[in-house]
C-alpha cells in the first residue's frame, strides 16, 4: 500500500491534512523521520507556522536533506501554505531565513491592508476558489497561478506548491488534492 508522508515539523495544520487525506483514500504518516520521507509514495510539507522553527526542526530531524534528495531524484513533494514558502531559497519571515531552496525564489511579507490575508480567493488561470490564510507570498520565476496578483502556486520538476489551503477549501480543495496527489 503507497502512503504519503506528511512531514513533522511543528506546522499548526497536520491534523487537518491528515484528515482530508484520508478522506480521499490515502493511507498517511506523520513523521520527521528521513527514512520515511526518503521511502514514501508522496510527501506533503502541510503548512502554517514560523518559518524559521519549520527549518531547525527539518534540519535537526535530517528531513531538509531527505526532502531535497528526493526533490534531485525526481520523487514528488506537495508543499501547503509555509510548506511551500519553505521550497524557496529564503524568506523575510522572523528576520531572514535560509529555507530549503528546491527552486528559485525568495519568501516576502505581504504588504496590503490586509495582513494577514485570510479567506476565500480565486486562483488563475484554474477559474476555482480556494482558502488562503497567510502573510508572506512566494516571490518566484515559477509561479503557475495567482490569486490577486499573487503567487497562488509555484511548481519545478517534482515538487507542486501552493498558498492555499486545499485541505480547508471544501470540493474544490478536496477534488485538487485528490487530482494531485492520485497515486498512479
Amino acid at each position: 500500500m503507497s502512503v504519503v508522508a506528511i512531514c513533522d515539523y511543528g506546522a499548526g495544520n497536520t491534523r487537518s491534512v491528515t484528515a482530508a487525506l484520508r478522506r480521499i483514500g490515502l493511507t498517511t504518516a506523520l513523521t520527521s523521520d528521513p527514512d520515511v520521507i526518503a521511502r514514501a509514495e508522496r510527501v506533503v510539507l502541510p503548512g502554517v507556522g514560523s518559518a524559521r522553527e519549520a527549518m531547525e526542526h527539518l534540519t535537526e530531524s535530517g528531513a531538509a536533506e531527505a526532502i531535497r534528495q528526493r526533490f534531485h531524484s525526481g520523487r514528488p513533494i506537495l508543499g501547503i501554505c509555509l510548506g511551500m514558502q519553505l521550497a524557496l531559497e529564503r524568506s523575510e519571515e522572523d528576520g531572514g531565513v535560509e529555507t530549503l531552496s528546491l527552486i528559485p525564489g525568495t519568501v516576502r511579507q505581504l504588504e496590503s491592508t490586509r495582513v494577514p490575508r485570510l479567506g476565500w480567493s480565486l486562483v488563475e488561470p484554474w477559474g476555482e476558489t480556494f482558502y488562503f490564510a497567510h502573510g508572506y507570498y512566494c516571490d518566484s520565476p515559477l509561479v503557475t497561478a495567482t490569486t490577486e496578483g499573487i503567487a497562488a502556486a509555484v511548481a519545478s520538476g517534482s515538487f507542486v506548491g501552493v498558498q492555499f489551503h486545499p485541505e480547508k477549501s471544501g470540493a474544490a480543495g478536496q477534488s485538487w488534492l485528490a487530482s494531485c496527489l492520485s497515486l498512479v
